[in-house]
């Protein structure tokens, strides 16, 4: 559990050194817990707030104190800054850990209460203001004679504006929220059209994420030696550590490149990309842009880097961002502490040249979403079954759920940060695939096929990745593994020897035989397996506790302790060992089951019922041709027609909005409303 806290351990008597008391966390899901975890470390105690769906949240039972500050609306709870201040002085908390998107604004009022010793665990309001916000950090950047991607430096007004802006800087843009991060308020415009139709929902959205839609745009690198030469671009992102005392480290790079929605999938540290060099110069330009505001805390740095090794300066997050986990495991520092100490004044207690790349470390963010649905449309529901794959070596998991919680449409559907570390990359690599096979997640759908895919793919392996990895690599979307004949043999095997351990399990009453009416030895089975369009004769007989499978005329040992009540089997497959999860079956031999990260859909029956399944009629298709179904779940937050009207196929028909990000609806035929 206190994996990547390792490499530049010290002396426990700094947790000794006098911080603060109690301290209110701003925040809620796997965030809030990570602060909480560290407090408990420190001796500091805790106050969580929460909304009152939040009620029974992981972040709320570990918390000392819990108090509710609204409703389930972000806007109404996590960001009500007059509850929130109202919490602060009936706790007497002496210390506040905020949600990133209220940093600016909760400041101010928090001033007020500098009287009475409540301090902020972030840096100083004015380096807040300054990077916290892209319009005016671009600003400065480029006061800083730092190389700034060409655009609108001002807030864009309206729509009419934003396309005469668009068409100055030259299609295509991307348009902007100046305020917050994670991908919300943002859109790609290659043409008017899309300016307008960008304009407003981000603007939308951002109000909604941030409290504030203030809007900007630039030029969208788009560089064609993504396909063309395999040469990507490629998001940099630099950790930066500052104290109140002048003192500022960079903490290497992350590399942030694998992305779906300019929401970052797949991060790492360090980059495959960078020379030592490069690394050097991204580094120390990070620290003189941290310096030159003045900055004391940890924050980030995000650069764009062409083929050619150029960097450019992107923006400041000031704030702990979700994929720090990787950086703590190169670095073996416990990035809240830190913050916390230089919260309380006191100095940094390492150097730069204590900070060396220790390893390699992966995160992949496990979502609640379907990966099948443009890479990750969301998912809700309750976690009927959920566990951990913390059995794995050197395996870290950040969440703030567990077996029980509920995924709501009001908030980022992430169920947990997964991160593995190795010595190297490789050995990053091989643990992470371990640790997704290893993950049960029931009750919604969830992405690790997809975070499988990734990383296991030759163009991530060898680091050639870009921000448009996944659409280049799947450009008709994301459809599962693809099973070689081996693998598929594999499948079939295993699923036909689930099914005979079955049958023989179900003959047995409390481990001993039932009395049979007529003895039977029966030791082998002739069965039919239906996976996709192809149906498989596959013969099994048993050997102790293995199974002589036959498949396409070939022969495998398939071997395993066949629990079959576990929600993971490990089996071993001519002396290859996988680990699979059967989801659900019935009684018509239906089955599903996750093999390589993937869930197959199979149907086994027994030759006989295989011959007599052609006379059983086949349940028609529904027509939906003429109905507009949600793909997702969600709030309508705008409907753009009456029943009556007549639309044609393209035309808007309503605005879906799902964990903050809204979805323009639109038909899909010409027609009748």
């Amino acid at each position: 559990k206190n994996l990547c806290f390792v490499h530049l351990s010290r002396s426990l008597s700094f947790f000794s050194l006098q911080t603060f008391e109690k301290l209110l966390i701003a925040n809620r899901g796997e965030i809030a817990c990570r602060v909480i975890k560290t407090c408990k470390k420190m001796g500091i105690k805790t106050v969580a707030i929460h909304s009152d769906v939040d009620a029974n949240a992981v972040h709320v039972k570990m918390a000392d104190e819990a108090v509710c500050v609204g409703p389930a609306p972000t806007s109404k709870s996590y960001l009500n800054m007059d509850a929130i201040m109202e919490v602060i002085k009936k706790t007497r908390a002496q210390a506040v850990s905020l949600n990133e998107s209220i940093c600016c604004s909760f400041i101010s009022s928090l001033s007020l209460q500098a009287s009475e010793g409540v301090t902020f665990i972030g840096p100083d309001t004015h380096a807040i203001q300054a990077m916290g916000d892209k319009i005016e950090s671009k600003l400065l950047a480029k006061n800083a004679k730092v190389n700034t991607i060409p655009g609108f430096d001002g807030v864009v007004k309206d729509a009419d504006e934003a396309v005469r802006i668009a068409r100055e800087i030259g299609y295509p843009v991307m348009i902007k929220a100046s305020a917050g991060g994670g991908g919300k308020g943002m859109r790609i415009a290659w043409d008017d059209e899309e300016t307008r139709e960008g304009f407003r929902f981000s603007s939308q959205e951002a109000a909604s994420s941030f409290g504030d839609d203030r809007l900007l745009i630039e030029k969208f690198i788009d560089n064609p030696r993504h396909i063309e030469i395999q040469v990507c671009s490629i998001y940099y992102y630099y950790l930066v550590l500052a104290d109140k005392h002048g003192n500022a480290l960079w903490l290497n790079e992350r590399e942030c490149s694998i992305q779906r929605r300019n929401q970052k999938v797949v991060e790492e540290a360090p980059s495959t990309f960078l020379d030592p060099e490069t690394r050097r110069a991204m580094g120390e330009q990070a620290v003189a842009l941290a310096k030159a505001v003045k900055y004391s805390s940890a924050g980030t740095v995000e650069f764009l880097v062409d083929s050619s090794k150029n960097f450019y300066f992107l923006e400041m997050n000031t704030r702990l961002q979700v994929e720090h986990p990787v950086t703590e495991c190169i670095t073996g520092l416990d990035l809240v502490q830190e913050m916390i100490r230089v919260a309380k004044g006191y100095p940094l207690r390492h150097k730069q040249a204590d900070i060396a790349i220790n390893g390699w470390a992966v995160e992949c963010r496990v979502y609640a979403e379907d990966p099948y649905k443009s890479f990750g449309l969301p998912s809700i529901g309750k976690l009927s079954q959920y566990q951990e794959p913390l059995h794995v070596p050197s395996v870290r998991v950040d969440s703030g759920i567990q077996q029980g919680s509920d995924i709501s449409i009001y908030y980022d559907p992430m169920i947990s940060k997964l991160i593995t570390y190795g010595s190297n990359r490789v050995e990053a690599l091989k643990r992470m695939e371990e640790a997704l096979d290893n993950y049960v997640i029931r009750g919604v759908a969830h992405n690790i096929s997809l975070l499988r895919e990734v990383i296991i793919h030759p163009r991530f392996v060898q680091g050639d990745i870009s921000t448009k990895f996944l659409p280049e690599v799947y450009p008709d979307g994301f459809k599962g593994h693809k099973l070689t004949d081996l693998e598929r043999r594999e499948l079939l095997a295993t699923a036909a020897s689930l099914y005979v351990a079955e049958q023989l399990r179900s003959q047995r009453f409390l481990g001993t035989p039932r009395i049979p009416i007529a003895k039977s030895k029966r030791s082998s089975w002739e069965l039919s397996v239906r996976l996709g369009d192809g149906i498989y004769p596959v013969a099994v007989s048993k050997d102790g506790s293995s199974f002589s499978v036959e498949v396409d005329g070939m022969k495998l040992n398939v071997t395993s302790e066949w629990n079959l009540a576990s929600p993971l089997l490990s089996v071993t497959i001519d002396g290859t060992q996988r680990t699979i999860q059967r989801l659900s079956r019935n009684a018509s031999g239906d089955t599903s089951i996750q093999f390589l990260g993937t869930v197959y859909k199979l149907q086994i029956l027994t030759k006989v019922a295989a011959e007599l399944s052609k006379y059983m009629p086949e349940k028609a298709a529904e027509d939906t041709s003429s109905i507009l179904r949600s793909p997702m779940p969600g709030a309508v937050v705008a409907v753009s027609v009456k029943a009556g009207d007549t639309v044609s196929e393209g035309q808007e028909i309503c605005v879906i909005e799902a964990m903050k990000m809204q979805n323009s609806m639109i038909a899909a035929k010409t027609g009748k409303v």
